[in-house]
């Protein structure tokens, strides 16, 4: 499982430890990666992602999963992103975005 955000795509960086003697040795910057559990309205469900603490921040800013989901581009997601966007837009689609059991 890569240590990349389900969501916003950030992944491990790398860069270097800078001594005081100005050495510098390779080292990596890791993502804060969370186990998280959004609440979708329109699949009328949990969904659990591993998202950054970033990730976090900018779901609930743009109004929950399904509100960050459709106003975020496609080439922006990632591909376990992506998949759960198809599912709350063929679920609004459906049912006109109304809350519905299926």
């Amino acid at each position: 499982m890569p240590r990349e955000c389900d969501i916003t795509g950030k992944k491990v960086m790398s860069g270097n430890n800078v001594s005081h003697a100005n050495n510098k040795s390779r080292r990596t910057f890791g993502v804060n990666l969370q186990h998280a559990s959004f609440l979708s309205t329109s699949l009328d469900k949990k969904v659990g992602l591993r998202v950054s603490a970033a990730g976090m921040r900018t779901v609930e800013k743009n109004g929950g999963i399904d509100g960050f989901l459709t106003t975020t581009a496609d080439r922006k997601l990632t591909p376990a992103g992506l998949r759960l966007k198809r599912q709350i837009e063929k679920t609004m689609s459906c049912c006109g975005g109304h809350d519905h059991n299926h």
